[in-house]
């Protein structure tokens, strides 16, 4: 019975997808294929709009056009410049903006957000396998809003290499997915499961728990073993973590190089959480390639961002997020206390940041927030950080792929990349708002979304 319930379970998220993609996808419905959606598009299509943004930072196109063949970008430009091809389909969106699609470089896919009532108990409640049937959900939420790619930072179970590999071939609707497996920190540290009695939730390295340079090295190796594109470590404490103090350093230096060291040797980049100040500059020094948060960085830490080209992912929308929750008694005690003293700080952070040209790429977090509002971090750069549209722009699209290192072939609309789009309404460098409205959405020359067919 159980696994009948379980088996109706996967069968309904699954019904779910590929219904909606039934609805959005242009490129037909095949019976009968060996996979459940089209990974990749097929034939010319020429998509047209009143403004493009390529994501480099070029002024905007009037009257852009961009010719996708297959799954990849044949032609970009205005549409007086380009020429269509004949019998290429065309999708006319009107009074819209074409962009690259949308990357979020700090996600957690898997698992339920932050406000769900059972959140706090899911690690010893739900079933192992209830996470993944989550994501489902979530991926296809965030494909729609416009994000084609996302980095994954951290979840249970190797849910979201599970949840890669589904996407990856066509089963279920949802983005690219760079992912991390089990985050790695120290005993009892923002990447340990706490707030438990002891012995119900003990941590090993296979669980990302590491303590010192040697097990660290094991950590690494064995997330690698199972397929990590990148490699998540916290630094410091955290916001919704119980028991530690949101800027306290929890890695020291050594164990930080220890980690680096071993994934720059397996060719993994690392994003290490750091909110204290201290924390950032350690993680800084041992060579990690990005800081997720960020939140108490100064100006000693963004100098040293700046010259050793760290990037920052900001995560705006998880201190606006838990800022709220703090205020309206969703979270209490310590973890609303971290919360407030957060979310004040990040605003200055990122102003710091901007003006030492710290590479900023957005990051949401995630699962903190709704899952397929992560458009909204474009409106808090502009509105916290002081950003100019075209900037904020640009750190969800290039900045993000730059970081994920994949720009040679996504985050810019260049020929000879795949083919993900996303549109918006109107002209978002007039109102940075417009970019919440995703009317738009292609992935690998296959179209998910048009609200104007």
């Amino acid at each position: 019975m159980r696994r009948m319930r379980y088996a109706m379970a996967v069968a309904l998220v699954l019904c779910f997808s590929l219904t909606a993609l039934m609805a959005q996808d242009e490129g037909g419905w095949r019976v009968g294929q060996a996979t459940a959606t089209p990974r990749k598009g097929k034939g010319v299509v020429a998509i047209k709009a009143a403004r493009l943004i390529d994501g480099t930072g070029r002024p905007a196109i009037t009257n852009g056009v961009v010719v996708v063949t297959d799954d990849r970008i044949t032609a970009v430009g205005a549409a007086d410049r380009v020429q269509i091809p004949s019998g290429a389909r065309i999708i006319d969106l009107g009074d819209a903006t074409l962009l690259p699609g949308f990357i979020d470089a700090h996600t957690h896919i898997i698992g339920r957000v932050l406000g769900d009532p059972d959140n706090d108990l899911s690690a010893v409640k739900d079933f192992p396998s209830f996470e993944a049937i989550l994501g489902v959900e979530n991926a296809q939420r965030t494909l729609l809003a416009g994000f084609t790619s996302i980095r994954n930072v951290g979840a249970s179970n190797f849910d979201d290499f599970a949840l890669r590999k589904a996407i990856n071939e066509g089963w279920v609707v949802g983005p690219r997915m760079e992912a991390a497996g089990h985050a790695i920190g120290i005993t009892g540290g923002h990447c340990d499961s706490n707030g438990y009695k002891p012995g119900l939730l003990e941590g090993s390295i296979k669980d990302g728990i590491a303590d010192g340079p040697e097990q660290v090295r094991a950590a690494v190796r064995y997330q690698v073993k199972y397929g990590a594109d990148v490699i998540k470590t916290c630094a410091t404490g955290g916001v919704l973590s119980q028991g530690d103090a949101v800027g306290a350093t929890q890695y020291s230096f050594e164990e930080l190089k220890a980690l680096v060291d071993e994934a720059t040797k397996l060719e993994r980049k690392v994003a290490a959480h750091a909110h204290g100040t201290e924390g950032i500059k350690l993680a800084v020094r041992a060579g990690v390639s990005s800081i997720e948060h960020g939140s108490f960085l100064d100006e000693e830490g963004a100098r040293m961002m700046a010259q050793r080209g760290t990037f920052l992912v900001p995560t705006l929308m998880a201190g606006e997020t838990v800022e709220r929750a703090a205020k309206n008694g969703v979270l209490t005690g310590l973890r609303a206390e971290k919360a407030l003293a957060a979310a004040a700080a990040m605003r200055r952070a990122i102003k710091l940041a901007i003006a030492d040209k710290v590479n900023i790429a957005l990051g949401t977090d995630a699962g903190v927030i709704p899952h397929g509002t992560n458009a909204h971090e474009f409106t808090l750069m502009v509105e916290w950080g002081g950003m100019s549209p075209m900037d904020s722009i640009i750190a969800g699209t290039m900045g993000g792929a730059r970081l994920l290192g994949w720009d040679r072939n996504i985050g810019s609309l260049t020929v000879g990349k795949w083919a993900d789009l996303a549109a918006v309404p109107g002209d978002p460098l007039k109102d940075i708002h417009q970019m919440e409205r995703t009317i738009f959405v292609m992935k690998d020359g296959v179209v998910y979304r048009n609200d104007r067919q």
